[in-house]
C-alpha cells in the first residue's frame, strides 16, 4: 500500500500531527486510516475521513480482523459507500470511493467527539483510556495517594484526573501533564484549570526532558498498538527516575500481574508495596 508522499499525519497518537477534525470538508485527494478498535472511535474516524474526502476520492481503512476490522465494510456502507473488501495478514482492508452524498456522518462525528462525562464530572472522549468511567486502578490510587508537595508530573495523564486530586494539595507548586494522545491533553486542559499545570502532548520516550522533581505520580498504560507491551511501563518507571531529584517519590498503580518489581528495583534506592486490592498494586518509590 502506497501513501503519497505529501501525505499528511493526522493520528492523534503521533504528537505534532494534524486534527482530522478540523481538515476542511472535500478537501483531500485521497485517505489511509488504519481504523481503531472502539466502535464509537472508529466510526467516528472513518466519519471524519469521509466528510474530509473530495467526492469521488480513495479512502482505504484497514485494521485486525478481531480488532474491528471484521465491521468496517459494513460500518462503510451505512455511510453510504460502495466497498471493495480483501483480507491480508489477519486484517481486513476496505477500499471505497468517497460518495457525493454520504449519510449519517454528523451522527458519528458527535458520537465519538468529546463531551462531558456525568460520572466522572470530566471532560472525555471515546478512545481514551477508561473514557466514560473511573477505572479500578485509577480509584484506588486516588483513595491512596497522601497530599503531595513541590513539584511533579503526572506520567500518561489521560484526562486528568490524578492531576486534579493532587493539585488540591496546596503544598503541590507546579505539575507537569504529558501525554502522548492529544485528545487526552485537550481533556485535561478542559478539567484542570490550575495555574501550577503544565501541559505536554508528547511521546514519553522522546520528552519532555524534565528533572529535579519531587514527585511523579502515574497509571502508566501496558498496551501499545493494541497489544500487551511490558516495555512500555518499564519505560514509564524508567523516565520517571529520570525526572526525580534524589530523594524524590514515585507514586505509581498497575495491575497485579504487571512484573514492576524488577524495574522499580534497578531504578530506585527504596521499593515499598503500598497496598494489593480488587487486582491491583500500589507502589511507593524513593529515588
Amino acid at each position: 500500500m502506497e501513501v503519497a508522499p505529501n501525505a499528511r499525519q493526522v493520528s492523534p497518537l503521533v504528537p505534532g500531527a494534524a486534527d482530522l477534525a478540523q481538515q476542511q470538508p472535500k478537501s483531500l485527494d485521497s485517505a489511509v486510516i488504519y481504523a481503531p478498535a472502539g466502535v464509537l472511535e472508529r466510526r467516528a474516524v472513518l466519519a471524519l475521513a469521509l466528510r474530509a474526502l473530495k467526492p469521488g476520492a480513495r479512502l482505504v481503512a484497514l485494521a485486525r480482523k478481531d480488532k474491528g476490522g471484521a465491521r468496517i465494510g459494513r460500518e462503510l456502507s451505512e455511510f453510504g459507500c460502495e466497498v471493495e473488501e480483501t483480507g491480508r495478514r489477519h486484517h481486513r482492508i476496505c477500499v471505497v470511493d468517497a460518495p457525493e452524498h454520504p449519510v449519517g456522518l454528523d451522527e458519528a462525528i458527535d458520537a465519538g467527539a468529546a463531551r462531558r462525562v456525568a460520572v466522572l464530572d470530566a471532560v472525555s472522549q471515546p478512545g481514551l483510556f477508561s473514557w466514560d468511567r473511573l477505572d479500578d486502578g485509577t480509584a484506588l490510587l486516588l483513595e491512596r495517594l497522601p497530599a503531595l508537595k513541590g513539584a511533579g508530573a503526572d506520567l500518561g495523564c489521560g484526562a486528568g484526573l490524578i492531576a486534579r486530586a493532587v493539585l488540591q494539595s496546596s503544598d503541590v507548586t507546579s505539575l507537569h501533564l504529558i501525554d502522548i494522545d492529544r485528545r487526552a491533553i485537550f481533556a485535561s486542559q478542559a478539567n484542570v484549570s490550575d495555574e501550577r499545570a503544565h501541559f505536554h502532548w508528547n511521546d514519553l520516550q522522546i520528552g519532555p526532558e524534565l528533572k529535579g522533581l519531587d514527585f511523579v505520580v502515574t497509571n502508566p498504560p501496558f498496551h501499545l498498538a493494541g497489544e500487551e507491551s511490558r516495555a512500555l511501563g518499564q519505560t514509564f518507571v524508567r523516565r520517571a527516575r529520570e525526572m526525580l531529584r534524589p530523594g524524590g517519590v514515585l507514586w505509581l498503580v498497575a495491575n497485579k500481574h504487571l512484573p514492576y518489581e524488577e524495574p522499580l528495583g534497578v531504578a530506585f534506592a527504596q521499593v515499598a508495596r503500598v497496598c494489593e486490592q480488587g487486582g491491583y498494586k500500589i507502589y511507593e518509590a524513593r529515588a
